[in-house]
C-alpha cells in the first residue's frame, strides 16, 4: 500500500497544531497517511526541492497551503510549484483564513487545485480536513496517485 504524502504549509504554530489534531484523528479508510509540516514558503519550497532531489516517489501526493504568510506568501509558493515541470501536478489546496474575493480569485489565477477557508470550530475544521483529504488523496485521481 502506498503511503499518501501531505505537505502542510503554514506559519501559524495553533494552525499546524489544530490541522496535525484533525489528521491525528482520521483512519479507518485504510491508506497510510504520512503530514510534512512547513513553518513558511521558504521552507516549503526547501521540502519539494529535497523531495524532488530523491526521486518523484518522495514528493507529496497533496500540498495544503496557507495565503498569508511573511516573506514568501502562499501565491509566490503557488507559483514556484507550478513553474517547474516535476512539481506542477501536485494539487494544492489553499487553506487559509481569508474569505476575501480578491484572495480566492488570485490563488485560482496562480494555479490553486481548490480554495478552502479554515472554519474556526474544531469539530468543523477536522470535517474539512477529512474531506479535503478523502478527495484528494482517494478519490480524485491524478498522476500521482497511479
Amino acid at each position: 500500500m502506498k503511503t499518501r504524502k501531505i505537505l502542510l504549509v503554514d506559519d501559524n504554530p495553533n494552525d499546524l497544531e489544530l490541522a496535525l489534531s484533525a489528521f491525528g484523528e482520521m483512519s479507518g479508510d485504510g491508506l497510510d497517511y504520512q503530514v510534512d509540516v512547513a513553518g513558511s514558503g521558504e521552507e516549503a519550497i526547501s521540502n519539494l526541492r529535497t523531495a524532488l532531489g530523491h526521486g518523484q516517489d518522495h514528493l507529496p501526493d497533496l500540498v495544503l497551503l496557507d495565503l498569508k504568510m511573511p516573506q514568501m506568501d502562499g501565491l509566490a509558493v503557488l507559483d514556484a510549484i507550478r513553474a517547474q515541470d516535476d512539481l506542477r501536478d501536485i494539487p494544492v489546496v489553499m487553506l487559509t483564513t481569508s474569505g476575501e474575493d480578491r484572495d480566492i480569485r488570485d490563488s485560482y489565477a496562480h494555479g490553486a487545485s481548490a480554495y478552502v477557508i479554515k472554519p474556526m470550530d474544531f469539530t468543523q475544521f477536522r470535517e474539512a480536513m477529512l474531506t479535503i483529504r478523502s478527495f484528494w488523496t482517494t478519490l480524485n485521481r491524478h498522476p500521482r496517485l497511479n
